[in-house]
């Protein structure tokens, strides 16, 4: 009896020394599951804020380079548009320069074209018609008919009108004027000026009538005094030349 007694409490020891280490295990176990959970956890969660800050300064780093590029383009069209319209302004410019130069060589041929076809005409001393006509007249005449200009009627107040020139700088269509003391008394419309210098005039001379002479003439180049620009390069009068200047009794030859 003694034995089966012993034999009992030795099973039952046994059999709650069993659970006690199987308790512990289990608590062990368990420890060490909740430890690497916090360490991967721990571990994980940096990497997690440091994908996401790459992703936010991805994003940062696009919309930057978007924007730089909408910049730029914004730039480039501004600077494409000034550009053609600073290219317009100078063809504008370049146009109206040689629309200038064309109406201005247009008035001077006309003139230079009328005044040729008094060539011959008697001169006549206060005549104002092709069958005979003065210096001034003529001059009156060609520039009334050619460019629509009133010019004073004598040579001396035609002088007062226009641009002064220099006799080097003389080119057609200018007029010239001449004396045989201190007051003027005579004008031509210069016809051509040649390469040597040499300026040809045509005007209303008292010995031949409308004729074409030199400035290198022994008889003219003496009695030259100065020259006037009446059609400024834009092919329009220097002054205002509506009104006309009533005859005096000057003398002009």
């Amino acid at each position: 009896m003694l034995l089966k007694n012993t034999i009992l409490f030795n099973t039952v020891n046994q059999i709650y020394m069993k659970k006690r280490v199987l308790f512990y295990l289990v608590a062990i176990v368990s420890t060490v599951s909740l430890q690497s959970c916090a360490t991967n956890y721990v571990a994980s969660k940096p990497a997690t804020y440091s994908k996401e800050y790459k992703t936010d300064a991805k994003v940062a780093s696009l919309s930057t380079t978007v924007t730089e590029r909408d910049k730029q383009q914004l730039i480039n069209s501004f600077l494409a548009e000034k550009a053609v319209s600073l290219n317009n302004a100078k063809n504008a410019i370049k146009n109206s320069e040689i629309a200038k130069s064309i109406r201005h060589n247009t008035t001077i041929d006309n003139i230079l074209t009328e005044a040729q076809t008094y060539l011959g005409t008697p001169y006549r001393y206060g005549g104002m018609t092709r069958n005979g006509i003065d210096c001034s007249a003529f001059v009156l005449s060609v520039f009334g008919a050619a460019a629509g200009l009133s010019l004073p009627r004598v040579a001396a107040s035609q002088s007062q009108e226009g641009e002064s020139i220099e006799k080097e700088k003389l080119q057609k269509g200018d007029l010239i004027f001449f004396s045989h003391g201190r007051r003027i008394s005579h004008v031509g419309i210069v016809e051509s000026v040649t390469e040597e210098g040499e300026v040809k005039f045509i005007h209303a001379a008292t010995s031949k009538g409308v004729m074409v002479s030199s400035l290198n003439d022994s008889y003219w180049g003496p009695k030259y005094r100065f020259g006037k620009r009446i059609i400024n390069e834009n092919g329009e009068a220097y002054n205002n030349l509506a009104t006309t200047t009533p005859a005096s009794s000057a003398t002009n030859f």
